[in-house]
């Protein structure tokens, strides 16, 4: 009969432990010494690396604010000197004529301020003005356009 069939030897295969077997290294007992301890880590390399790295000084609070590129402050008293009478003031002019440079290989913004006299009329556009050179500008029969 097939279900009373037994072998003739019986089959017997060596208990594998350790590093040949299919357990691996601790053969399932675990981890000893500092790794298997409470409250006690190992210090991960990684912070031993950051912490070698120079500290970044600087800017403080103000680390995400955009490093805003302020405009160039032109005088009403420099524009009188420069520009004739109905001349239009521009960034563009202003640069040619030598009262302002380029920064970072652009003509940047222009601001007027009202510091000094102005007789002649002109016409401003493009630039910022502040409202006492606006004042003068028009006094003096010059315009101001945005």
């Amino acid at each position: 009969m097939l279900n009373t069939i037994k072998r003739t030897t019986e089959n017997k295969k060596p208990k594998l432990v350790g590093r040949g077997s299919k357990r691996g290294k601790t053969s399932g007992r675990g981890t000893k010494g500092q790794r298997a301890r409470a409250g006690h880590k190992i210090r991960p390399m990684i912070r031993d690396m950051i912490k070698k790295l120079p500290k970044l000084r600087g800017r403080g609070k103000n680390t995400n604010k955009a490093f805003a590129i302020k405009p160039t402050p032109v005088n009403v008293a420099q524009i009188e000197r420069v520009f004739t009478v109905g001349a239009s003031v521009t960034p563009s002019t202003l640069f040619a004529s030598g009262l302002i440079s380029r920064v970072g290989g652009k003509i940047p913004a222009v601001k007027i301020l009202a510091s000094g006299e102005i007789t002649k009329a002109v016409t401003i556009r493009e630039c910022q003005i502040t409202d006492a050179a606006k004042a003068k500008i028009q006094s003096a029969g010059g315009t101001v356009l945005g």
